[in-house]
Order: structure tokens, then C-alpha cells, then sequence
């Protein structure tokens, strides 16, 4: 049964690529990254894939993740569009953010894909 978090958005895209399910304590920060990528999906009007969300520990250090990664607090999401490259949708999270319509966090522009977290302070990488 899949669990609705937004309009756009339901838990079990969120769950880690191993298999694993978030755990419960930390459904309440995948709402909130949810609410936060559903306001990126309501401008730009088109499908975002998750492609990684929550992780385990070990799933993050397969996928060469950090350490402190905010994908095992299931606060972060790595994200594309078929419309917009990682750099195009970076851009926009950025003007959403600063117009205080998602929350401050870190941005990650990697080849393929965007990191986006909701970590509350400002983190911007390049990785292309």
C-alpha cells in the first residue's frame, strides 16, 4: 500500500535501495523533505525521480556516500527530471530557496543527478 506524503510524492520512493524501508522515527524528516520537493514539482510541473533517499549505513558506504550523510537521516534526496539538467534544476532550488519557498539545506550538482537536503544550513558542492 503505498503511503501518500504529498501530492506528487509517496514514502516508498524514499525507501534505501537495499530494500530497507525508512524507519519510522524518521518518517516525519521525509515529510518534510517531501513538502519541500513538492514545492519544486509545483513550479516546475514536471515528474521529479528520486533516485536515492534514505540509506542505511551500509548502503551509503557502498554507494561511496559520506559519512554524516543526510540520506541516513532521510533529509536528503538525489533527484532528476527528463526536462532539466542537474545544473538547470540546482538553479532553481536555488531561486526557490531564496525566495523562501524550500528550505535552506545543501545542493549537490553531480553529472547525472542534483543532491537536494534539507539540513537547514547552507551546503553547495560540484561534483561534475
Amino acid at each position: 500500500m503505498l503511503m501518500r506524503l504529498t501530492e506528487n510524492f509517496n514514502l516508498d520512493e524514499f525507501h534505501c535501495k537495499d530494500g530497507t524501508p525508512v524507519p519510522n522515527e524518521l518518517i516525519p524528516n521525509v515529510l518534510e523533505l517531501c513538502k519541500n520537493l513538492q514545492a519544486l514539482r509545483d513550479r516546475i510541473y514536471v515528474v521529479i525521480d528520486v533516485i536515492s533517499g534514505y540509506r542505511t549505513v551500509e548502503y551509503n558506504k557502498k554507494a561511496g556516500g559520506r559519512k554524516y550523510s543526510q540520506h541516513l537521516k532521510a533529509k536528503a534526496a538525489d533527484i532528476v527530471t527528463r526536462k532539466y539538467t542537474p545544473q538547470q534544476l540546482a538553479d532553481i532550488i536555488e531561486t526557490l530557496i531564496s525566495n523562501g519557498e524550500m528550505k535552506e539545506g545543501g545542493i549537490g550538482i553531480y553529472p547525472s543527478f542534483v543532491h537536494y537536503d534539507i539540513r537547514g544550513e547552507r551546503a553547495r558542492w560540484y561534483e561534475i
